[in-house]
C-alpha cells in the first residue's frame, strides 16, 4: 500500500549507536538520529563522529534517514552543520530546531545545499516565538518539507502543563500554517513511551487537527502511529464510493451512503486515494 511522506518518525540519540540497526528496521517512514536534546553537552562531538554510521550501515539502505542538529546559533549546532558537509553519506533530511524566522532555514540551506542540492528541512516549532512567526517560517524559500511541532520546550517556555489542552492553540497555529503552505506537519512525540493506549489517544486527536504523522520515541509506538495515520479498508472503500459519486454527479451535490456530499468531501476522497491507494 502506498503511504503518505511521513506517518512516522522514529528518533534515536546519536550517542546510542546500538540502537542504530533497531531504528532502521522499525518501520517508521522517517529513522532520525539525534544529536540535540537527547545527547549531554560533554558527549556532543563524540555523537557527532558516531551519527556517520546512522547513514552508512547496511540497515541503513533503502531507509530515509534525517538527522536534528542542535541549535543553529549555538557553536554545537554550526558545528553539527560543518560536519555534515564532510559525512560520507549525507542525511537526506535535516530537522532544524527552535526555529524562529525564516532565516534560520537560510543558513541551513546554504551551508548544506551546496553538498547536498535535493536536502530536505523540516522546521521544528517550540518556542513563543516560533508559534508566532510560524506562518512566515512555513511558506519562506527554501520551504521546510515539514513543521514538527516541539511540545516540550514550547510547554516549558510557557509554565504550562503538556497535556492536550493546553496545547491546543500551538498545534492549530502550526497545522494551519503547514495546510496554507502545502507542506506536512508532524506532530510531537507522547513521552509515555510504555502506554501505547496514550500514544494511541495523542496521535488519533493530532490526526483529527491536521497533522499527518507524529515522532515516535520507542520502536514499540511505531506500528500504532503508523495504523493511526494510515486508512482502514472500509474507509478506502468509502473514499471510492464518493470519489465514483462526484464523477457520475459532474462534481455536483450528491448523497453516497445516506450522507449529503459535494467537492470538499470529493478532493478530500481524491486525496486520500493518491496517499494510499493511487490504483484507486
Amino acid at each position: 500500500m502506498f503511504t503518505r511522506y511521513c506517518r512516522s518518525m522514529l528518533c534515536t540519540p546519536a550517542t546510542a549507536s546500538d540502537r542504530y540497526a533497531t531504528c532502521h528496521r522499525s518501520g517508521a517512514d522517517i529513522c532520525l538520529v539525534d544529536l540535540e536534546d537527547s545527547v549531554p553537552a560533554p558527549a556532543k562531538a563524540d555523537a557527532r563522529a558516531r551519527a556517520t554510521a546512522f547513514f552508512t550501515g547496511d540497515s541503513a539502505t533503502g531507509r530515509r534517514c534525517a538527522v536534528r542538529v542542535n541549535v543553529i546559533t549555538d557553536p554545537d549546532g554550526m558545528r553539527d552543520l560543518l560536519a555534515l558537509r564532510d559525512y560520507p553519506v549525507p542525511p537526506a533530511i535535516v530537522l532544524v530546531p527552535k526555529v524562529e524566522s525564516p532565516r534560520d532555514l537560510e543558513i541551513v540551506a546554504r551551508l548544506l545545499r551546496p553538498v547536498r542540492p535535493d536536502l530536505e528541512l523540516f522546521a521544528v516549532i517550540e518556542t513563543p516565538r516560533g508559534v508566532e512567526h510560524v506562518a512566515a517560517i512555513a511558506a519562506t524559500a527554501p520551504r521546510p518539507r515539514a513543521l514538527i511541532f516541539g511540545s516540550a520546550d514550547y510547554a516549558s517556555a510557557l509554565g504550562i502543563r503538556l497535556s492536550w489542552e493546553p496545547l491546543l492553540h500551538a498545534r492549530t497555529r502550526i497545522v494551519n500554517a503547514a495546510r496554507a503552505a502545502d507542506v506536512d506537519a508532524i506532530d510531537s512525540p507522547t513521552f509515555q513511551v510504555r502506554d501505547l493506549s496514550a500514544v494511541r489517544r495523542e496521535a488519533a486527536l493530532a490526526q483529527d487537527l491536521g497533522f499527518s504523522g507524529k515522532i515516535a520515541l520507542h520502536p514499540r509506538q511505531v506500528a500504532v502511529i503508523n495504523q493511526v495515520f494510515s486508512p482502514d479498508a472500509e474507509s478506502l472503500a468509502q473514499a471510492r464510493r464518493v470519489v465514483a459519486a462526484g464523477q457520475s454527479s459532474g462534481q455536483g451535490v450528491t448523497t453516497v451512503d445516506g450522507v449529503m456530499v459535494g467537492r470538499p468531501f470529493f478532493e478530500a476522497s481524491r486525496r486520500l486515494l493518491d496517499e494510499f491507494d493511487p490504483s484507486g
